[in-house]
């Protein structure tokens, strides 16, 4: 009797076991939860900043320049076939970099000379060009058209006489 009881005990503890870890043992998988898919961070656009601007405020002729300021001293639409003729160009802006370009024609759109310089202007700003020509200019109309960027130009006429 003794066989019997102890194989009553273990198959009553196989059935204990069977009904405790059974739930467990059938139990269906779940899929593992979805990973979150990644955010991806959109730029938000950027308000475009204006291009830094510089505009030609005047154009000034002369025979002479202020030492100090670099202006034209007394300004003339009128020159001598020897004198030098200086014309400044004001501009009004500011740019990291900015290029005044003058080209000097005669009568007929002949260029006389065709001249530029970059600048850096935080405000406003001279500069000067020049031309001569020692053995003395024609007599006749001319005109010096200056330009900032390929911007605009602005013109200036005088007279050699």
């Amino acid at each position: 009797m003794r066989s019997n009881t102890k194989s009553a005990f273990s198959g009553a503890l196989a059935l204990v076991l069977t009904a405790a870890l059974g739930p467990l043992a059938c139990k269906k998988q779940e899929a593992p939860a979805a990973a979150p898919e990644p955010t991806v961070a959109v730029p938000t656009a950027i308000p475009a900043t204006p291009a830094p601007t510089v505009t030609i405020s005047d154009v000034s002729l002369g025979k002479s320049l202020g030492a100090a300021d670099k202006k034209v001293a007394a300004a003339t639409d009128t020159f001598k076939p020897k004198d030098t003729i200086f014309a400044v160009v004001s501009t009004n802006g500011s740019a990291a970099s900015s290029t005044v370009h003058v080209k000097w024609t005669f009568q007929d759109g002949q260029t006389v000379k065709e001249d530029s310089r970059t600048i850096a202007p935080t405000g406003p700003a001279t500069t000067e060009f020049s031309i001569q020509k020692p053995s003395g200019w024609p007599k006749g109309d001319y005109k010096v058209e200056a330009t900032v960027d390929g911007g605009a130009a602005v013109t200036k006429s005088f007279k050699v006489q």
